[in-house]
């Protein structure tokens, strides 16, 4: 009986047990069954367009290239160079290093004509400070260099002062002892009481530029602000100007300073009237901590991140990338930053070179800080400051990162991690579409999806965000964001004409942007003229009512054939459509041409009056057409801001020659850029929303229709086929969802910042 009651329970316990199961197992299958699978990984879809491993002509300098470049210099003992990061202004410096482009027609030979490759090779800049003048030298070939050849006159046609040489690590260091031991020893009282200047708290320098008021001058009117984050936001009231022409730091003194408002001719002179009470003294008190960018809050939901979910759609090998049906080469200068060469659409070469030429900026004050500041940020290195950008943040999470090295006031090549990003956006709007309400019922659209390949320059205060575009109406874009700190001044009587107040004591000075782009369009060969087009009203007779008569607008389009014609003034009214056209012609008749669409909001440029201006002449035109020249390779140069009376390179030559650009290889300088009046929503920083410029290659009659009509991602829709995938993939898109496979987090950003030892 026993026996069997043990059995029966047995029994029961299985069934129980396999019930159990039974449900867990449901239970499973739903969870996993509910969960979407992870995205591809890789390529879905073979690519449209093949890598050319011929980009390379254009790479920039590897590791490698630039330490035999490096070493084959110091090989070479009549020039005496050292590469020690803090080398005196007295010695013989190897500042840069950098890839020497080849000449336009030998590489177009190479790319499109079977010739050999161009002869690969360097550029080097050396700072004579014991000779008194800088070299520009090309190294050769590469790798594995066996000459070098001063090009400095080829380049630029008069020598290069050593005046007008960047300011060095080295030197920054000297100036940062100097001020110590000159200015604020013998300041100590003041230096506590009006700024709490010890030994554990110090100030911060920013510079003005240029460097005096002629040809010659190195003299330096130095701001000083707290030592808090955002420093550029937190004037403390203290200006000093150091006279620092000699190479010796031993003659280096201090000409004038300024506190609060007040000039004077020496530190003994500040001092002793500080000590006597015969100044109006500045009380220290703590500041808010208004500059920080650490959030206020914290985090409570992640935004939208932007993933693929079928793979990439596009390809980067070396230095070429393709997507769709564009393919380009790509680099990053040191100087002038980001630029794509050798730009195709379906296979047809439509850009040779598109590139960032210039970064200036005019500012106005009261204090000498900022009343005469000028900054070209070539001077110092646009892409010099391209750190590594931060995932899910600067760029998608989901973006190709790639690392670049550089070669600028350094003892060796530096690796910037994650520099550039490539990656496909969907701009959040549809690139075509129409809704037919009337007869032929039916919905058809595409996705604005496109190519973004993006650097961001972190240049002193500000930042800018250089990015190119690649849509797939056959149209690129270049444009600038700007971001980071305003450059701000200490409030004085007298200063509210130059900006507004944003914090205690805080003036945001008044200033403008202008960017400068290089465009060198090939269209459908060198053969290019350029053409306008723009609209005029003309009082025209109706043919049915031959007595009544009505406005009508009307096409009016001409050819400009010379430079001067084709040089476009910022303060003259220019024609609304610029191209660059090819005497070839479309199916319907009409010249084959890309446009030239500039969106710009600068402010007025600098007078030509002023002796500064011919170092920023590009800026006079909107759009200037010049006919290429390998010796015209950049708007500005290396040696413009501190020798801006007399500079390198004065764009304004390119057109005085005044040559025909009919049936020639032509290039458009393109200027943009914003006006910027500060106000108390740029603290801490200014925000990229409306602050930028930039310009958009359109075709125009250069197909027969819109190329995106050949996409893939065109959606087409008609009564009764809603729920069909056959014309609409995003029918279909909730059953193939699946979830994003993301790249780890990780930053080294801060691996490649300057430092002022060896």
């Amino acid at each position: 009986m026993v026996e069997q009651r043990m059995n029966s329970l047995v029994k029961w316990a299985l069934i129980l047990f396999v019930l159990v199961s039974i449900i867990l197992n449901i239970v499973l299958i739903g969870i996993h069954s509910s969960r979407a699978p992870k995205c591809s990984a890789q390529r879905v879809h073979s690519l449209r367009v093949k890598h050319d491993e011929r980009s390379v002509v254009f790479a920039d300098l590897t590791r490698e290239e630039y330490l035999q470049v490096q070493q084959y210099m110091l090989k070479q003992k009549d020039l005496d160079i050292s590469t020690s990061q803090v080398t005196k202004p007295w010695e013989n410096f190897l500042f840069l290093i950098d890839l020497s482009l080849p000449k336009k027609g030998d590489a177009l030979a190479f790319l499109d004509g079977g010739a050999p490759k161009p002869v690969r090779e360097a550029t080097v800049v050396v700072f004579y400070g014991a000779r008194g003048y800088i070299k520009e030298y090309v190294v050769g070939p590469l790798p594995n260099p066996t000459y070098y050849k001063d090009v400095t006159q080829e380049r630029y046609k008069t020598d290069l002062p050593i005046t007008a040489r960047t300011v060095t690590v080295g030197e920054y260091a000297l100036l940062f002892n100097f001020f110590e031991e000159h200015v604020f020893s013998k300041l100590k009282k003041l230096m506590k009481e009006s700024f709490d200047v010890g030994a554990d708290k110090t100030l911060n320098a920013f510079e003005q530029m240029p460097r005096g008021v002629r040809s010659g001058d190195r003299k330096t009117w130095v701001s000083f602000f707290r030592d808090m984050s955002g420093m550029y936001i937190h004037p403390v009231g203290f200006e000093v100007l150091v006279n620092h022409e000699s190479v010796n730091a031993s003659n280096w003194k201090v000409e004038r300073l300024l506190y609060n408002g007040q000039y004077f001719d020496s530190v003994e002179d500040l001092n002793k009237k500080y000590v006597t009470g015969s100044v109006k003294k500045i009380v220290y008190k703590e500041s808010a901590d208004y500059g920080s960018l650490k959030p206020r809050h914290k985090h409570q939901q992640v935004g939208p991140q932007l993933f693929n979910v079928d793979g990439k759609r596009y390809s980067i090998s070396n230095n070429h990338v393709v997507y769709l049906d564009w393919s380009f080469a790509f680099g990053l200068s040191s100087l002038t930053g980001a630029r794509v060469f050798d730009v195709r659409f379906r296979g047809e070469r439509i850009i040779y070179e598109l590139s960032v030429q210039e970064a200036m900026s005019v500012y106005g004050s009261v204090t000498p800080g900022m009343m005469m500041t000028k900054f070209l940020d070539t001077s110092i290195g646009i892409g010099r400051f391209a750190h590594e950008l931060t995932r899910g943040v600067d760029c998608p999470h989901d973006a190709a990162y790639i690392d670049t090295y550089r070669y600028i006031d350094v003892p060796a090549p530096v690796r910037y991690r994650n520099s550039i990003c490539v990656f496909e956006h969907n701009l959040g709007q549809p690139l075509r579409r129409h809704f037919a309400d009337f007869f032929h019922n039916n919905y058809g659209g595409m996705v604005n999806s496109a190519l973004v390949f993006r650097t961001i320059t972190a240049i002193g205060n500000y930042d800018y965000m250089w990015d190119f575009i690649f849509y797939q109406s056959g149209s690129v874009e270049a444009k600038v964001h700007a971001t980071g700190y305003i450059s701000s001044s200490y409030l004085v009587e007298g200063n509210l004409k130059y900006g507004h107040q944003v914090a205690d004591k805080v003036l945001g000075n008044i200033h403008t942007h202008f960017i400068n782009f290089k465009v060198d369009l090939d269209v459908l060969g060198l053969k290019n003229v350029f053409q306008t087009k723009d609209m005029e009203y003309v009082n025209t007779s109706l043919p049915w009512m031959p007595d009544h008569y009505a406005m009508v607008p009307q096409l009016v389009e001409k050819q400009l054939k010379t430079e001067k014609e084709a040089a476009l003034r910022y303060d003259k009214k220019t024609p609304r459509y610029l191209h660059i056209a090819s005497n070839q012609t479309n199916r319907w008749g009409h010249n084959r041409s890309y446009r030239l669409q500039v969106f710009s909001f600068t402010g007025d440029h600098l007078p030509e009056s002023q002796a500064e201006e011919k170092a920023m002449s590009w800026a006079r035109y909107k759009v200037a057409i010049t006919k290429h020249k390998d010796l015209e390779q950049t708007s500005s140069s290396l040696y413009s801001q501190n020798d801006i009376w007399t500079p390198a390179v004065d764009f304004s030559k390119y057109i005085e020659d005044n040559e025909s650009i009919e049936n020639e290889d032509l290039v458009a300088w393109v200027t943009t850029g914003f006006l910027h009046i500060p106000h108390a929503e740029d603290i801490p920083n200014t925000v990229t929303v409306g602050n930028g410029g930039g310009v958009i290659l359109r075709p125009h009659n250069y197909f027969d229709e819109d190329p995106s009509i050949h996409s893939a991602d065109g959606v087409y829709i008609e009564p009764g086929t809603e729920d069909s995938c056959d014309n609409n993939r995003m029918a279909c898109l909730a059953q193939e969802a699946c979830s994003p496979v993301l790249e780890p987090f990780t930053y080294h950003g801060f691996d490649g910042v300057m430092k002022f030892e060896d």
